[in-house]
């Protein structure tokens, strides 16, 4: 008579409660799903971020100063960053209530309908008043879509993941920005390649948008097929959903808030420099073409397609905090050299500059998501990511163009804007400091739980 071992029980996250990392496959797919979701959404918002640059403030700011319609254009794109904090309340709270899965897919339509909408839109030569209006409110619709997407994207991919890896898994959602960059920029490069000026600005610019549309139909589709994360279930399971978590979040983590936000501050500032603002400053006090920024923008983006995930791998073998700070170091020094020698003859000068900042951000932004995701329990881990997330853009993305603009235009001088950097670079090592490292027990003994309740129920 044979006796055999009675088989581990699976939690409703899917793993034995002997287990701290899902099946490869399940993890990949994950990684995938956030990777390509972000990278659609980040499309929608980087299209409008360059187009903010180039083209917005003739087509909906008309007025006799070009300074003044670039820097009312790049209010517009201020906006897409004030509203994500209620985005991260809204989808936030969700998030850890009713799950990750269903909250992405809300964030994916709503950001997508948006950017459909604003390729649709007239210009101030044809409604008036109306036309910066409606371009206001869909990018406040933009920014809600996001303030609601990165937490749940970093938590879709990193829940799935092997909890020692986290770096490299959550940072799917980091590579996002720049794939969406690299995307919305090489869209607009080839149209403005294929097009006179004339007809890029009359209706050329709108088909980087209107093509929104069928990039979040593909994007569904991938997110729709995902089941919901093993760590979501487990809370289900040993029902732990918070009641309240956004005051939870405030009342019992105050310091991981704070050190979450001030780590984000940095990144933001230098991100906006060097794939936004760059492209004023380059065509407008270089004198060099439109064509020639874009194409340093678009080499430093597809470089961090590949730095970002190596730079998350990096900090899962070296101290995440460690690798985080000597990046922001270096984010507060780079400025300084790139502003001291780049000049208007010399293209190779530019794209080394821009490719340089690219990868000290790619250092920065690799760990960052698994750095702000351990900051907190997992009960409140998507509230808590999502607020982080978006209260820092409050101080840090969304007044960063339009503050290089007004110091540029007040000083006529480079050097406050480095200084500029180097502040917010001080901040997020503080930040970092504030943090604490990861503690990959707290997702084990969760499943563990929800695994003994789950046995004891079948044994019952």
């Amino acid at each position: 008579m044979h006796s055999s071992a009675p088989r581990p029980q699976k939690s409703p996250g899917g793993r034995t409660a002997d287990q701290s990392a899902p099946h490869p496959r399940a993890a990949r797919r994950a990684f995938f799903a956030s990777l390509t979701g972000t990278s659609l959404e980040w499309y929608d918002f980087a299209v409008y971020s360059a187009a903010a640059a180039l083209v917005f403030g003739d087509l909906f700011f008309p007025s006799s100063d070009p300074l003044t319609g670039t820097l009312l254009a790049f209010s517009t794109y201020a906006v897409g960053y004030v509203s994500r904090p209620l985005g991260g309340f809204v989808f936030g709270r969700l998030g850890d209530v009713i799950g990750r899965k269903r909250v992405l897919i809300s964030t994916l339509v709503l950001i997508g309908i948006a950017t459909l909408l604003i390729g649709l839109l007239p210009t101030y030569a044809t409604v008036g008043v109306a036309a910066p209006i409606g371009l206001v409110l869909l990018r406040f619709a933009q920014g809600v879509g996001v303030g609601g997407e990165w937490g749940g994207a970093v938590l879709l991919s990193s829940e799935f993941a092997d909890l020692h890896r986290r770096g490299f898994y959550a940072s799917a959602a980091q590579v996002g920005p720049p794939a969406g960059n690299l995307l919305a920029n090489g869209v607009l490069a080839a149209l403005g390649a294929l097009l006179t000026e004339d007809q890029f600005l009359s209706w050329g610019w709108r088909v980087a948008f209107l093509l929104s549309g069928l990039l979040v139909v593909f994007g569904l589709w991938i997110r729709v097929k995902l089941e919901e994360t093993p760590v979501f279930k487990a809370i289900e399971a040993t029902q732990d959903r918070p009641q309240a978590p956004i005051r939870d979040v405030f009342v019992t983590q105050p310091r991981a808030l704070s050190a979450a936000i001030l780590s984000r501050v940095a990144p933001d500032v230098l991100y906006a420099m060097f794939t936004v603002f760059v492209l004023t400053y380059a065509t407008g006090e270089l004198g060099m073409s439109r064509a020639s920024a874009l194409s340093a923008v678009l080499i430093g983006s597809a470089l961090q397609i590949v730095l970002i995930p190596l730079a998350g791998a990096l900090s899962d073998r070296v101290n995440r905090r460690l690798v985080y700070g000597c990046s922001a170091v270096a984010a507060a020094v780079w400025p300084f050299l790139f502003f001291a020698v780049v000049d208007g003859s010399s293209w190779l000068l530019l794209t080394l500059g821009v490719v340089g900042a690219l990868a000290i951000h790619s250092l920065m932004y690799g760990p960052q998501a698994a750095f702000i995701a351990e900051q907190f329990t997992p009960r409140l881990r998507y509230t808590g990511s999502s607020l982080a997330y978006t209260l820092a853009g409050l101080i840090g993305g969304a007044v960063a163009p339009v503050l290089f603009t007004a110091l540029l235009g007040a000083y006529d001088s480079w050097v406050p804007l480095a200084v500029y950097i180097a502040v917010t670079a001080v901040l997020t090592v503080v930040g970092i400091r504030l943090g604490r490292d990861g503690d990959p027990t707290e997702d084990e003994e969760l499943e563990r739980e929800a695994g003994q309740r789950h046995a004891a129920e079948v044994t019952w």
